[in-house]
């Protein structure tokens, strides 16, 4: 199949936009949950670490999705997500708060494992193109994300975001109507060989050594800003509905430079395209951490555009592997990603508590202009 399907595309894309909508709720509601649960950073970082850690058995979670009907993973996960990110805020109890993060990490890490390999069949050979689609789907629900929950918590307080729930059960709904007659069949194009998992293995382990290595560099940046970004701004004197706000301009922004990185990847190349993402990232948080006070909303525009625009050419280039198991070698991509975010995302908690966020995000700025030589030596195809 070498047809852009757009139908398909759309659909996939907008069952990351419902999904992912509640997935970002985390972030604006962290603060809250630090002053209600009375916890350090370093705590509220393993919030995060929870929704991760089902993301170890991406591999394991991949090889079975191979097998599997998986438009049921798509099509149950934004119910689940929905319910036990929205009771949250009922919640007082830091181990029960963990539990209902792990819940949502589960659910989460079944919705993408098989996405983003639909995604690719049905893009044809256009594949950053459609990748850009469902990343823009994401990124849109994590720009409107902060605004439905901050508007929430000022309608029904903390407590009450529970009413939310209703809203993930009716997406999936709608979902399973959009998406039972999917033919899954379509896309095991080809049969598993015995061993071939190892051969697999085998092959593309040079390629994520080096690719996780650029993601390492720059997941700080990342974290810091999307998790940390409305703890950092209430610390320095804005309102939570301000940080809230401050959160969906980098998001939205972030949907532009998700939406032509992976369209112009496939036509300038990939390398370039994370080289530009880069050195923009870099230039951006300079400005970001010396000027946030004169011209916030302006800064985080241009450090959302380039701060998302490696994430569709990251997908693209796990696609251009080419292997009969994309959806088990995706699996390891997201396996790598997300564990990578954890460690990351601890570290940055962990030295906030020591040396304070402002020092932590000049570090992580340090790495990122780091990141811009390791582009040098993955091994992707510098076109599609």
């Amino acid at each position: 199949m070498k047809q852009f399907k757009k139908g398909d595309v759309y659909i996939i894309s907008f069952a990351h936009f419902f999904h992912d909508i509640f997935s970002s709720f985390l972030a604006p509601i962290l603060p809250l949950l630090i002053e209600n649960l009375g916890i350090s950073l370093s705590m509220a970082s393993f919030f995060d670490i929870a929704r991760k850690i089902p993301s170890l058995f991406n591999p394991f979670l991949g090889l079975i999705a191979e097998r599997k009907d998986v438009k049921y993973f798509v099509i149950l996960t934004p119910a689940i997500t929905a319910t036990s990110m929205c009771l949250l805020g009922v919640t007082h109890s830091y181990i029960i708060a963990l539990i209902l993060l792990f819940i949502a990490g589960i659910s989460a890490t079944l919705f993408h494992i098989p996405s983003p390999t639909m995604i690719k069949i049905a893009s044809g050979k256009q594949v950053g193109k459609g990748m850009s689609y469902f990343m823009v789907g994401g990124e849109s629900a994590r720009t409107i994300g902060p605004l439905i929950i901050t508007g929430a918590i000022s309608l029904w307080g903390f407590s009450g975001v529970y009413r939310l729930i209703p809203f993930g059960i009716l997406a999936s709904i709608f979902l399973y109507f959009k998406l039972k007659d999917f033919q899954i069949e379509k896309f095991d194009v080809k049969k598993i060989e015995k061993g071939g998992t190892k051969k697999i293995l085998k092959q593309v382990f040079p390629f994520f050594l080096i690719l996780g290595s650029y993601l390492l560099f720059n997941a700080g940046t990342k974290m810091a800003l999307t998790l940390y970004l409305p703890v950092y701004l209430v610390k320095h004197h804005f309102s939570i509905y301000e940080a809230g706000i401050s959160l969906s301009i980098l998001q939205f922004f972030g949907i532009l430079g998700t939406f032509f990185s992976g369209h112009f990847s496939d036509k300038l190349g990939r390398k370039n395209i994370l080289f530009i993402s880069s050195l923009g990232i870099t230039i951006s948080m300079i400005l970001f951490i010396y000027f946030n006070q004169n011209a916030l909303f302006i800064i985080l525009a241009i450090l959302g555009f380039f701060l998302f625009m490696i994430g569709p050419v990251m997908l693209s280039a796990v696609s251009d592997t080419n292997t009969n198991q994309p959806t088990f070698v995706n699996s390891i991509y997201m396996g790598i990603n997300f564990g990578i975010s954890s460690i990351v995302v601890f570290l940055v908690g962990y030295f906030s508590d020591i040396f304070g966020l402002d020092k932590v995000y000049e570090i992580c700025t340090i790495f990122t202009f780091l990141s811009i030589f390791i582009i040098l030596f993955l091994p992707i195809k510098n076109k599609a």
